[in-house]
């Protein structure tokens, strides 16, 4: 006979507010099997926690249900509680009656019903309720981290002067990631490269780092604190190891009209390539589908240049197979394509660039040195108009319907030096809001108005038209003035919005991580835990978690290595024993079960079984519980009712499902 312990919280007025908390614990109290019933204003608290303990241990109780909020806050303190007292942590069962009550209904009497319906399923499932005990996993101490960019360096970084061994993978032929291509970074106004170049150095020099520049992650397996990971490392063509950077078989290639990728396809560059000046490693890359000799068998002339002998055409890609206790995920992040948004006339004209583009305009390493020039005739330009929250902040489903954030410090930054290098050059921003959320980022935006003298008007811009003599009609709006407003403009700069690299959404299928409609990877708790994904041994850093800008993308870096390091420091890890089991003499051997479930922990065995006095062998399914993260899969999917999860059966469900309904 279960005695059953009922608590149930006032949260202040989170849940009193709109609840009638004593009705609850009356109700509640009249249950077959509750021999204990109370409530407390804080039962997350220190006192509130005494009181479960003080119940637990007086009254012999054998479960308990604690009327609450969501488990996601609090499972974690009340099974500690429980254990604490004496009583098996997954004794304990959580009503949500804050966010699954009180919060969504205005009508006390309501929610008052709803929560005591809550309550006596939970009474209900707790009478079925078994001790569970959880197992024991070991930890690799190593990490990976996907993705080179600031977020993916500082990460690295952090973790190994921890003492970790940590990897790197990049699928570009260098590290540095978007930072690489800025120019300046607000709001202090220093050289991007400056800042970025020497953490690049650092992380190639670092006894615990090594990096997998040009590779990719191919194949994911494991769990937390034992992944096995796939890289495949593509073929560059040229032996790392030999190379001496001289740049001569750059200098020497006859292809030299392949879009430059690093340059925002502004420029062009060889076959054989660096992306930029600062690469690391500084070792070209041969561009296959551009390279004459990998086209038509001719040419080789990178090879016979090359005195190191460095050259190697019979190069092929390579999978290196590398186990880890956590992964980090920091895949950045790319703008997004225009092509939906042809009033802006960026297919029209050379003249209508991106500002990601015209960082790589603005410097000295770019196409055009650093000189601020028009692409169409290269020329200087006299008027120049920024145009806010072009693909961010749609509601006509064309681009994003969230704010990227970073688009009104860079545009205010860009507006600035074009100011003070360029004084004769005038600049008119179209704004919805200016958004400043950053430390000294208001002053910065002050700035460019009030000593800049930066035209800004509040307002969108309709259409952007090419005019014959090669300039543009900028057609707009002024909300404030309450008129039309048309400028005739020799450059338009597009604040497009961000969004993630195009890899996270494979990479979340190979981590069964979780990403939001917008392919930002979701953390495991917006304020309690948003640098970890709810895939248990899988980190977010940087902009793969969602927009932020450079000083904001460290201190997550810095805040996701913490978590990491945590991870590695424990010798071996508990698992979940709320895991999917079969019963031998239920199961077919179908095979359904294995096929849907995410982590790859069913795999099938040739077990004697004794069916009805009948023995023999049948193949059936066998759990790894190291692997099994509990999701349920199996258990919908089994045609048999075979596969049964543990401290969520089947019995447990159908309990909570009868006591909402009688």
């Amino acid at each position: 006979m279960q005695k059953i312990g009922v608590f149930v919280c006032h949260c202040g007025t989170n849940i009193a507010a709109t609840v009638d908390v004593l009705r609850v614990v009356e109700a509640a109290a009249k249950e077959p099997g509750v021999v204990h019933a109370q409530d407390y204003p804080y039962m997350c608290s220190e006192a509130g926690q005494a009181l479960i303990a003080s119940a637990i241990r007086d009254k012999g109780l054998t479960g308990i249900v604690v009327c609450s909020c969501s488990p996601r806050m609090h499972e974690a303190t009340f099974r500690k509680c429980a254990e604490r007292a004496g009583l098996n942590p997954y004794m304990v069962e959580i009503a949500n009656i804050r966010e699954h009550c009180s919060w969504i209904h205005k009508d006390m009497e309501e929610a008052t019903q709803k929560a005591i319906i809550l309550a006596r399923a939970a009474i209900a499932k707790v009478h079925l309720n078994t001790p569970l005990a959880a197992g024991h996993s070991q930890v690799t101490k190593r990490a990976l981290v996907i993705g080179g960019g600031i977020a993916g360096i500082q990460t690295a970084l952090d973790i190994a002067e921890a003492g970790y061994p940590v990897d790197i993978v990049e699928k570009n032929p260098s590290i540095g990631g978007r930072m690489a291509q800025l120019d300046k970074t607000f709001p202090t106004l220093d050289c991007s490269a400056c800042i970025l170049t020497p953490k690049m150095v650092e992380a190639a020099a670092h006894p615990n780092i090594r990096i997998f520049t040009y590779s990719e992650v191919e194949r994911v397996t494991g769990f937390v604190g034992d992944f096995t990971v796939d890289i495949r490392k593509h073929a560059r063509s040229v032996d790392m190891d030999k190379c001496t950077g001289c740049g001569l078989c750059q200098e020497k290639c006859p292809s030299r009209k392949t879009p430059d990728e690093f340059n925002r396809a502004l420029g062009t560059r060889s076959a054989i390539y660096t992306p930029f000046a600062q690469a690391i490693p500084n070792v070209p890359v041969i561009d296959r589908e551009h390279c004459i000799k990998f086209k038509t068998g001719k040419c080789g002339l990178c090879q016979t240049v090359c005195a190191a002998g460095a050259i190697d055409y019979t190069q092929s890609d390579e999978i290196v197979s590398e186990k880890y206790g956590a992964i980090v995920v920091a895949t950045g992040f790319d703008t997004i394509k225009l092509d939906r948004f042809g009033e802006y006339a960026y297919d029209q004209s050379k003249d209508v660039i991106t500002s990601l583009e015209l960082e790589r305009i603005m410097n000295a390493a770019g196409p055009t040195g650093g000189h601020l020039e028009r692409l169409s005739d290269g020329r200087m330009p006299r008027e120049m108009v920024f145009i806010q929250c072009v693909g961010s902040r749609c509601s006509d489903g064309r681009g994003k319907s969230y704010c990227s954030k970073i688009c009104c410090m860079y545009t205010a930054k860009h507006a600035m030096l074009i100011r003070d290098k360029y004084p004769d050059v005038n600049v008119t921003v179209f704004y919805i809001d200016v958004r400043t959320p950053g430390k000294n980022f208001d002053e910065f935006y002050r700035r460019a108005v009030e000593q800049y003298g930066v035209n800004y008007i509040k307002g969108q811009v309709g259409k952007v038209a090419p005019l014959p003599d090669g300039r543009l009609r900028v057609s707009g709006s002024d909300l404030i003035d309450g008129k039309a407003v048309e400028i005739t403009a020799d450059m338009v700069v597009l604040a497009t919005a961000i969004e993630p690299d195009p890899s996270a959404r494979r990479l979340a299928s190979m981590l069964t991580a979780s990403i939001d409609t917008n392919d930002f990877l979701t953390e495991a708790h917006p304020k309690l835990r948003p640098v970890e994904s709810p895939t248990a041994g899988v980190y977010l850093s940087g902009v793969s978690q969602g927009p932020k800008d450079i000083p904001e993308t460290v201190s997550q870096a810095g805040a996701c290595a913490a978590k990491v390091i945590g991870l590695l420091a424990k010798d071996r890890l508990t698992t979940n024993p709320c895991t999917a089991h079969s019963d031998q003499l239920l199961c077919n051997g179908c095979s359904a079960c294995a096929n849907v479930c995410p982590y790859g922990a069913i795999s099938y065995e040739q077990r004697e079984v004794n069916d009805h006095g009948v023995r023999g062998e049948r193949r059936i399914a066998v759990v790894n519980n190291a692997l099994c993260q509990g999701c349920g899969a199996c258990t919908v999917t089994c045609p048999s009712g075979a596969m049964d999860l543990q401290g969520f059966s089947n019995r447990q469900l159908i309990a909570e499902v009868d006591a909402i309904c009688r």
